[in-house]
């Protein structure tokens, strides 16, 4: 599946996002697009993404996006990947991420969720070390202040 649009600087929030004086397309944005292209194919969970290449939008022009999705392997995880390239279709397209997405299934946890939220374990005598450390710290930098 592919999915296309446009993005641009102008007018956003992207604007505000400038390394070393050009507008990048930040990280999470990447997610987004992945996690949305998962979504249509039932793949709503972001497995892996890996940023390849900046993502850099022009001040007064807008680029064309791609997100492809591919097929479904054994697992049911689905390699997902942007590409972009110049509006007037210039240019090769340029992958900026790729990575996975999977089905979304029952959440794991390594406890109970239905008991939030969780109790401390020992949290006075964690209270009383942090307590102790600090008048250790101190009592050193006495000592060596002197």
């Amino acid at each position: 599946m592919v999915l296309t649009g446009r993005l641009s600087a102008g007018g956003s929030w992207v604007a505000d996002h400038v390394v070393l004086g050009s507008v990048l397309l930040p990280g999470t944005a990447f997610v987004e697009l992945a996690v949305r292209a998962g979504d249509e194919v039932g793949c709503g969970r972001l497995e892996e993404l890996t940023l390849q290449a900046p993502l850099v939008l022009p001040k007064r022009a807008a680029v064309q996006v791609q997100v492809v999705v591919g097929g479904q392997d054994a697992a049911g995880a689905r390699s997902v990947s942007v590409y972009s390239r110049a509006e007037d279709g210039s240019g090769a397209w340029v992958r900026h991420a790729s990575g996975s997405v999977t089905p979304v299934g029952e959440p794991t946890a390594g406890f109970d969720l239905r008991q939030w939220p969780r109790p401390a374990p020992n949290r006075w005598r964690w209270r009383g070390r942090m307590r102790r450390s600090r008048v250790a710290d101190t009592a050193m930098d006495r000592r060596s202040a002197g």
